[in-house]
């Protein structure tokens, strides 16, 4: 696990523990593990690392939301291995994150930094979430959130989308199929979907070409779920350098906590484009991960140990 053991309390004493974070060495043979918390943000090369070595696995239990850093091992691990997803540890974190940025960028704010640097006044009238309507696509744990989030705002609706059409506590759930009806009429669309086969590259030019003009798309979903040049197609162009004022907004407005390639290099337009609002892939990193990660270390190996079954489950090999 990527947790120091003793840095956890209430772990089960009758297990054996191992503290492995991505280092070169394993502490111990990965022959001997059973149950296996893959390093957290240490990326898909080293989570991927040590499964093609442990013939005794069980059980992987990532702390990730998604798990599609785990699909280079596909078919390779050994049979009946379940797989189990952190629902519930960056829920809160990344809906504030999407809130933030929603916001952030309806009113504009990263113009509002620019004309602070240089001791500008620039008066405007921005966008509002009040009295807007909202698209929340990949309706999950973390979708929810987000709706939570948005109802005191005022929004005018909230339409939920997720691969299959169902109810939720807080109203139906409609399919994909229904964004070719819900896109044109959405002021903001808010992606929360796991990156998977089907939602690789959603976010194409026709989804886009479906929004309004002046609508916005937060991503804090995965990269992947977008793709990064008809994205480019409709954001505007990008300034000659960075700082410069010369860049042109385009169609449409974007606010990405994830890219697609990620990390965004430096020269990439993305970066220079006034229109769009990128942070470094922090949905999930605040002060709530650590007790919150612990919490579902301790319960999850709790219930392996008494022989229940575990909470989360995504995938058996």
């Amino acid at each position: 696990m990527p947790l120091p053991p003793g840095s956890v309390d209430g772990l089960p004493g009758s297990l054996t523990y191992h503290y492995w974070n991505g280092e070169e060495d394993y502490p111990a043979d990965p022959a001997d593990c059973a149950f296996y918390v893959p390093p957290y943000g240490k990326g898909a090369e080293v989570a991927v690392r040590p499964l093609p070595l442990m013939t005794g696995l069980e059980v992987v239990q990532t702390l990730t939301a998604g798990v599609d850093h785990l699909a280079s091992a596909k078919g390779r691990l050994p049979a009946g291995v379940r797989v189990h997803n952190a629902r519930g540890v960056h829920d809160a974190s990344t809906a504030e994150l999407a809130l933030a940025l929603t916001l952030a960028a309806l009113r504009n704010l990263p113009e509002s930094v620019r004309a602070q640097q240089y001791g500008r006044w620039r008066s405007r009238v921005d966008p509002a979430l009040a009295d807007s309507t909202v698209v929340i696509v990949g309706y999950g744990a973390i979708g929810e959130a987000v709706e939570r989030r948005l109802l005191p705002f005022e929004v005018a609706a909230v339409h939920r989308v997720a691969c299959r059409a169902r109810n939720a506590p807080l109203g139906p759930v409609r399919p994909v199929a229904d964004l070719g009806q819900l896109l044109p009429d959405a002021d903001v669309v808010i992606l929360t979907t796991p990156l998977t086969e089907e939602t690789r590259g959603l976010v194409d030019a026709g989804f886009l070409a479906r929004m309004k003009d002046g609508a916005l798309l937060v991503n804090v979903a995965r990269g992947g779920v977008v793709d990064t040049k008809a994205l480019l197609a409709e954001v505007g162009s990008p300034a000659s350098a960075p700082g410069a004022e010369d860049g042109v907004p385009g169609r449409l407005r974007a606010a990405l906590d994830v890219t697609d390639p990620e990390p965004l290099p430096a020269e990439h337009p993305l970066w220079r484009i006034p229109g769009v609002l990128i942070t470094p892939h922090v949905g999930g990193n605040t002060a709530a991960f650590a007790p919150r990660a612990e919490r579902l270390l301790r319960a999850q190996l709790r219930r392996w140990v008494a022989g229940e079954q575990l909470e989360n489950a995504v995938a058996v090999a």
